[in-house]
């Protein structure tokens, strides 16, 4: 496996805010673009799965104010993954300092779609402004192509 520099990397992500700032040693920063309250329940088995109702929180100002708590974030970047390639997701610093974890799936070969992350705050609260970077995207080039691609439900997905 081949970790891929983050100057070669952004050439696998459209819409980036500030290239210059998100454009780091070995990866590419995510940024915030809405972000979600999640007020429902889930459902997820072997083949099926049923999303939670999300509540859509608007910024005041450019800013969120956040509490305790678990949050769906939807991305500026559309993300584009070679079919010879996964691409994994890690918090900034900054967030974990401050109590604030991101979670990611991983992104498999053939995937592309504009994503969304997990946000969990497990401190007292956070604020976010709009187009923060939260996370940093890696892109890790296989020992060989896969058998087959990401055909999966979210390819294509917030386009």
């Amino acid at each position: 496996m081949l970790v891929i520099p983050g100057h070669l990397a952004k050439a696998y992500l459209k819409n980036l805010i500030d290239e210059n700032l998100q454009v780091q040693p070995a990866g590419v920063d995510l940024t915030v673009k809405k972000i979600f309250k999640i007020v429902g329940k889930g459902l997820i088995g072997l083949s099926e799965r049923q999303l939670p109702q999300y509540e859509e929180l608007h910024p005041i100002n450019g800013v969120w104010h956040l509490s305790k708590g678990a949050y769906k974030v939807v991305i500026n970047e559309v993300i584009m993954v070679p079919n010879d390639t996964i691409a994994m997701c890690f918090p900034r610093s900054s967030l974990l300092r401050m109590g604030v974890d991101v979670r990611c799936a991983l992104w498999d070969p053939g995937y592309y779609g504009r994503s969304e992350i997990l946000l969990i705050v497990h401190s007292k609260g956070v604020v976010i402004k709009r187009n923060a970077r939260i996370a940093q995207l890696i892109f890790i080039k296989l020992s060989e192509k896969p058998a087959k691609t990401y055909e999966g439900k979210y390819k294509g997905e917030n386009l």
